[in-house]
This record gives C-alpha cells, sequence and structure tokens, in this order.
C-alpha cells in the first residue's frame, strides 16, 4: 500500500498531539495517511507499553489513518545507529510516501529532538541504492519522501508552513483523548502530570490559536522544514 503522508512520533500521542488536526483534515481531503510510532512509550508516568497500544490504535480507528506501526526502539534510550535507521527506512519503502511529518527538531523532551534528526537521516538514506533492505523476503526499492516538515511540539517554535485546521480542532482533542492513561480524566487514581491536566488541553486549543492568528483563521497547526519549499504557482502559497 502506498500512502500519501506518514505521520512519525517517537512516542505513541506524538502524532495526535503535533499534527493530529492536520493529518484529520488530509484524511477528510482524500489523502491515504498511516502512522509510525518509534517506541512504545513504556517510560511513560502514567499507564504503560500495552495499553498505550491499544490507546494507538483506537486513536489511528478514529482518525481514520489506514494503518499504524511500531518498530519497538527503547524510549528515552535509542540510538541514531544503522539497526534504527533500517527499521525506519523498511517502513518507508513499504509505504512509500510522499510527504513525512516528524518529531520536532528541538523540544523540551530530548527524544523528540533526537527523533528529528533520526528521521531526518533516515529519509535520505532511503533513497541511497545501495542501502538494502528487505520485507517479506523480498527486496525493497528504494524510496525518497518529497518533503519531511516537522511538527512543533512544546517550544514555541517559529513555523514555516502553518495548516489551517479551524474545522479538525475539536476532532484533534477528541483523538489526542482516546490516549486515556496520559491525559486528562476525572480519575484520581493516576499520578498527576505535566500534561495529565485539563490546563494542557486548554493550551492545545491556545497553541492553535496563536498558529492559526499567523495566517488570519481561528485555529492552526505549524511545521518547520529544513529544506527549501517551492512552488510552480506563487498564487497556490495564498
Amino acid at each position: 500500500m502506498k500512502l500519501d503522508i506518514l505521520a512519525i512520533g517517537v512516542h505513541p500521542d506524538d502524532v495526535e498531539l503535533g499534527c493530529g488536526a492536520t493529518i484529520l483534515k488530509q484524511i477528510a481531503l482524500g489523502y491515504k495517511v498511516g502512522i509510525l510510532d518509534l517506541t512504545q512509550g513504556e517510560l511513560g508516568t502514567r499507564g504503560n507499553a500495552k495499553l498505550r497500544l491499544e490507546e494507538a490504535e483506537n486513536a489511528r480507528a478514529y482518525a481514520g489513518a489506514l494503518v499504524r506501526e511500531n518498530i519497538g526502539l527503547a524510549d528515552g534510550f535509542f540510538s541514531n545507529d544503522r539497526d534504527s535507521k533500517i527499521k525506519i527506512i523498511q517502513i518507508i519503502r513499504k509505504y512509500q510516501p510522499e510527504i513525512i511529518l516528524a518529531n520536532a527538531v528541538k523540544d523540551r523532551h530530548p527524544d523528540h529532538g533526537n527523533a528529528a534528526k533520526l528521521i531526518y537521516e533516515a529519509c535520505f538514506l532511503s533513497g541511497l541504492l545501495k542501502i538494502e533492505t528487505q520485507w517479506d523476503n523480498k527486496v525493497q526499492e528504494k524510496w525518497r519522501p518529497r518533503k519531511l516538515f516537522n511538527y512543533i511540539q512544546d517550544f514555541d517554535l517559529v513555523p514555516h508552513v502553518v495548516v489551517d485546521v479551524s474545522d479538525y480542532i475539536e476532532q484533534k482533542i477528541e483523538m489526542v483523548l482516546h490516549f486515556r492513561s496520559q491525559f486528562y480524566t476525572s480519575d484520581k487514581n493516576e499520578p498527576e502530570t505535566p500534561i495529565s491536566s485539563k490546563d494542557f488541553i486548554d493550551n492545545l486549543r491556545g497553541r492553535a490559536r496563536a498558529h492559526g492568528r499567523r495566517i488570519g483563521v481561528k485555529y492552526g497547526e505549524g511545521f518547520t522544514c529544513e529544506n527549501f519549499i517551492g512552488t510552480d504557482d506563487i498564487m497556490k502559497i495564498l
């Protein structure tokens, strides 16, 4: 199956938080979208890896993403090494996405920036003929996505691109709340964390409102891009 967009997060729920409204919008527009989680989020204070995987699948089904993969790198301790890159390359070549959405290039959680670098390098290497990978005992064709965008997470980075997600922000919140172990519920049996308060959900809306203001809409999601963004018609940028 070929995808138009592959959204990658180092932890299950990163994609939902960082670019959930964007993927909901692109799916509604008819594009084929999949999700890749690099780890199982096993170091999260609340819940456990098994529960996170169940929540991730429920969020995928809610959004209508066609696939969700998890390559099982070590949460907090993954390395930017050959084996890690090969696992990501295999998924990129399997689904041949035109666009990849990935973790923030710099953020409070060190996994996010480290994952961004790992994904950037894997995207480049995936296009090299002499790196051989296999899937289902078949040699994979080389594939390099046309563009890599990094969504913005905790740090207030200046975006290069803002997507108008005004009609999808409430669906994004619903998608995020499928991770019931991580985010706000009335259950007080779990320990409090910086992301488990009701204020955090309000902050998601606030961040989206701030990005939307940059382009004159109610809500937006921002992305940075390491490469130049081109167009064949300057009017399409409007």
